[in-house]
């Protein structure tokens, strides 16, 4: 027993818990984590608290940086669409895509020639379709092996999550394009970054999933905190008893009601988050 016991922190991973911009974009390694996060984390979960990553990662690209992270709680992948413990290489829950998306993911690629999308399988597999030179530099960022297809029919089933990748300019016309069709209500359809588009099966986002994950673990909604950066967070820091957010968040985080702005992500932002919660308890 400690001061957190019955505390879970939920924190997206990308330019939250580690500023990985930089690597996205080529201009540098994989970032290691911050002394002062590995810190704060492991006096967190000495203390009885439960840490845990949400992030858009599917289980191979985040699997390759997972190693060394200080987390004893499962996690929440492919933006929501599973919950994955480590521990015991099973996933706790899934919400993946119906087989019905395959002709609505080839009718944005056929009106959106210039977009790509990589298409998640919960076997560790990655496909991509129309891939471009964004899609090249967002595999530089995960180091995982991607297969090239020729159309969106070929990747097997199930399909956890798609994610449509187009150039920064054209992003908010592709929102608005696939959020506005018919079958658009059958999905959750979340920007993730200044050029990637997810859609994943509906209920199958952060917010649903961590408050999932907090009712297996036994928190209660009082003792949830959550801490992300973008859009596709929103949904969980609505859920979190105080919702926190890095400097560098985008300007719609940065308005969720409540929100506390921590330090940036290149600053410490959750050892920042867990100091204040430290001061809490």
């Amino acid at each position: 027993m400690g001061k957190f016991t019955g505390v879970l922190i939920a924190s997206d991973f990308d330019n939250t818990l580690v500023f990985t911009e930089d690597a996205l974009k080529g201009l540098g390694p994989m970032p290691e984590l911050l002394p002062e996060n590995r810190e704060a984390i492991e006096y967190f979960m000495a203390e009885g608290g439960i840490f845990s990553i949400a992030t858009g990662r599917a289980l191979p690209s985040f699997n390759g940086v997972r190693q060394g992270l200080p987390m004893n709680g499962p996690t929440i992948l492919f933006n929501g669409a599973a919950i994955y413990d480590f521990r015991t290489n099973e996933y706790l829950c899934t919400a993946f895509l119906p087989d019905t998306v395959r002709p609505h993911i080839t009718q944005v690629l056929d009106a959106w020639p210039e977009a790509a999308v990589e298409l998640y399988h919960d076997d560790n597999a990655i496909f991509a379709v129309h891939a471009n030179e964004l899609t090249e530099a967002h595999l530089h960022l995960t180091h995982e092996p991607t297969t090239l297809l020729d159309s969106v029919d070929q990747a097997p089933s199930p399909i956890s999550k798609a994610l449509f990748e187009i150039v920064p300019e054209k992003m908010d016309a592709l929102y608005r394009y696939v959020s506005t069709q018919p079958w658009a209500s059958q999905y959750e359809i979340v920007s993730s970054s200044s050029y990637l588009l997810e859609l994943t099966a509906r209920g199958a986002c952060k917010g649903d999933m961590v408050r999932r994950l907090a009712d297996m673990l036994h928190i209660a909604p009082r003792n949830l905190y959550c801490v992300g950066d973008h859009a596709n967070d929103i949904g969980m820091l609505m859920a979190s008893a105080i919702p926190f957010a890095p400097e560098n968040a985008i300007e719609s985080v940065r308005r969720v009601p409540g929100v506390h702005i921590l330090p940036d992500a290149r600053k410490g932002a959750v050892a920042a988050l867990i100091r204040e919660l430290d001061a809490r308890y």
